[in-house]
């Protein structure tokens, strides 16, 4: 008999005042017991809605029922056979807008914890996985630029189907945006080297400071015989509003500020990482990135962080679960402010943020509401430092060495449905081509293009 409990089975929490002065992660993995219970209010529904919201395709009914069972290694198994990073996806992947917004017995009631019986999977099998064999090879190579979600997950494909895949990593270390981008607290880094170790078993030559582009070209890369490229490079270049006041002194962009904490491990008192401690914080933004460069902040010591977002709550694209955490950790949430110059001191370092309060207009066509000034609103916020997590552009190094790469207005690359490029042989996805994303998105990606790579290649 399936558990009929209306709410998902609880995963345990640090208390919020202990969990934001350090980088444990915040939620704890089911106990064996917590994920039986929650395996059981799986309906096993015939036609698996909750399927057809997973962009890799993760058989979720079947997996859950193995969890049930208390078949662990073959639940794990399974999510495997279409998504190669378990453990990164059940934490960070947006479950509740895509697989368990599918799930019927979110109608009355919370859905599935899909994410976290992924989780738990992935975290259980962590020293139990039995090596990967190694595929027999098919006599073709293949490129894969960047070791972000997107080229982790074609690698994986292509090097299932025999292909020898090499992997060229412009940082020092494999991982791209989960490696610098998403804070330990949410993605413990080990996690992510235990996924990329995995790739390595099957085969996936991992090659890093390799700045494609620079070192080595895309034509060139087919002169050393490689039959076909994946440019899986992200979206690393940083935005700003082109306010005054942006180039003082404390003014950062989300990027270098997570690279900083994540990459170069300025979390951890043993590096002597240079990263600049504040007292009183602005994180300019309201996406998943501003949620975590703010949640660091606090924990790399500041007193006092706000966001400052020019929409209301409705409107603000991060995670519920992120908000959720950032609120109840203290962060100071400013809906419908909108920054209109940052104000420094006589040494040129930020002083205050100065701001418009914002009201929203009636829906356009597209039923998004936009946002006006309220006159007369002006006002300061006292900081000492701003972060800006506005968006982000991929880098315009490859598209700029890359004869016949076509690109849009954003710098993003132009792909088909089967995320080939302009250029035969070459593919891209990811935030290359989307711009900034999800994680579960760019692995999607992925996917497709090894699927059309493999067929490029055969049907040569």
């Amino acid at each position: 008999m399936p558990n009929m409990q209306l709410n998902k089975t609880p995963a345990a929490e640090q208390e919020p005042k202990i969990r934001a002065r350090n980088f444990k992660e915040v939620t704890s993995c089911y106990t064996d017991e917590e994920a039986k219970n929650e395996s059981e209010r799986c309906l096993n529904c015939k036609n698996k809605p909750c399927v057809s919201g997973c962009p890799v395709g993760v058989r979720i009914p079947e997996f859950i029922a193995k969890v049930r069972e208390g078949c662990i290694s073959e639940a794990y198994d399974i999510i495997k056979s279409t998504n190669g990073l378990p453990a990164v996806c059940g934490r960070v992947c947006p479950q509740e807008s895509q697989c368990e917004s599918k799930c019927v017995r979110g109608i009355k009631g919370e859905p599935v914890g899909i994410g976290r019986l992924e989780r738990y999977c992935a975290d259980y099998m962590a020293d139990k996985a039995k090596n990967a064999e190694k595929p027999e090879p098919n006599g073709h190579k293949v490129a894969i630029i960047g070791s972000g979600p997107s080229g982790l997950s074609c690698a994986s494909d292509l090097a299932r189907l025999g292909y020898e895949v090499t992997v060229f990593e412009a940082f020092h270390t494999a991982g791209g945006v989960l490696m610098y981008g998403i804070p330990e607290f949410r993605l413990p880094k080990a996690t992510v080297l235990r996924e990329v170790d995995g790739l390595k078993e099957l085969g996936v030559d991992i090659r890093t400071d390799m700045v494609i582009g620079k070192i080595l070209s895309v034509d060139e890369l087919f002169e050393q015989g490689y039959e076909a490229v994946f440019i899986g490079t992200g979206a690393g270049l940083p935005n700003f509003m082109n306010i005054p006041g942006e180039s003082l002194v404390g003014v950062f962009s989300a990027n270098e500020y997570l690279t900083r904490t994540n990459l170069m491990k300025a979390y951890l008192d043993e590096y002597d990482t240079p990263i600049s401690k504040n007292s009183k914080v602005a994180v300019v933004g309201g996406g998943n990135v501003a949620m975590d460069a703010a949640r660091s902040a606090l924990r790399l010591g500041a007193d006092k962080v706000y966001i400052v977002y020019r929409r209301s709550e409705e409107e603000m694209p991060a995670r519920r679960e992120e908000v959720h955490h950032a609120k109840e950790e203290g962060i100071d949430f400013r809906y419908l402010t909108n920054p209109t110059e940052i104000l420094g001191d006589e040494n040129g370092r930020v002083r205050a943020i100065k701001c418009l309060s914002m009201e929203l207009t009636e829906p356009d066509q597209s039923g998004r509401r936009g946002v006006k000034p309220i006159e007369g609103s002006e006002h300061e916020i006292e900081v000492d430092a701003v972060i800006m997590a506005i968006g982000t552009s991929p880098n315009p190094l490859i598209r700029s060495t890359t004869p016949g790469l076509e690109t849009n207005r954003r710098g993003c690359f132009v792909v088909d449905e089967n995320m080939l490029t302009s250029r035969e042989g070459v593919y891209a996805g990811g935030d290359a081509v989307t711009g900034a994303a999800t994680v579960i998105l760019a692995m999607g990606a992925g996917k497709t293009a090894a699927k059309a790579i493999d067929e490029y290649i055969k049907n040569k």
